[in-house]
């Protein structure tokens, strides 16, 4: 028996951000018909269960446009409206069922402006719909290279630029030995003191 993994949506003017939240999901399938239909299955959690949803959006989408991005914890999703409107709503009919959840993170009210509040996407490496093919939806991964190689990622961390050369490790560990000599050097202020309280006794 398959399971409905938890899917997180948000929507602008002319798109719909859509998450399945599936963490190491194996052979993910996603498929995207113009007529709104969202199908997706995978194995996935302690014992590899069978995860599938299908979701009959609330109007047309154009596949081309539309993007997908496989990562290790979800598989995230930008599918582009055939008609600039909003929505109000994911599906066509019926009220959404428990598994399906609203992404406050990127949600945004038609009065916003849409492209202040657009959600960062950057680092991410997108797909086309139409151009998964035969690969079971994981043809747009692209490896390392869709992320500029070893340069692009070591580049991306952020903060471990000063990190520097021996030299600088050594200048660390001198001023620890200073700074652990100054509580020792009072203790020796103190023993003085006492010694010369038992001569005077």
């Amino acid at each position: 028996m398959s399971r409905h993994p938890e899917v997180k949506w948000a929507e602008r003017e002319d798109k719909v951000f859509l998450t399945v939240m599936l963490p190491d999901a194996k052979n993910p399938k996603v498929n995207l018909g113009p007529e709104g239909t969202f199908t997706f299955s995978a194995t996935g959690g302690a014992g590899d269960l069978e995860y599938e949803l299908k979701l009959d959006l609330c109007d047309k989408v154009n596949v081309e446009e539309s993007k997908i991005n496989y990562g290790l914890r979800s598989i995230f999703c930008v599918l582009v409206k055939e008609q600039k409107k909003w929505w109000n709503k994911l599906l066509k009919e019926g009220k959404p069922p428990h598994y399906v959840k609203v992404d406050w993170d990127k949600w945004a009210d038609e009065d916003d402006d849409t492209s202040a509040a657009e959600p960062d996407l950057g680092g991410m490496d997108f797909s086309k719909f139409g151009d998964m093919g035969g690969m079971g939806g994981m043809g747009g991964m692209g490896g390392m290279e869709g992320m500029g190689g070893m340069e692009g990622l070591m580049g991306g961390m952020g903060g471990m630029g000063g990190m520097g050369g021996p030299e600088e490790f050594e200048d660390d560990s001198d001023d620890d030995e200073l700074e652990a000599s100054k509580p020792e050097a009072a203790k020796t202020d103190d023993k003085p003191a006492a010694a010369e309280k038992t001569e005077a006794a």
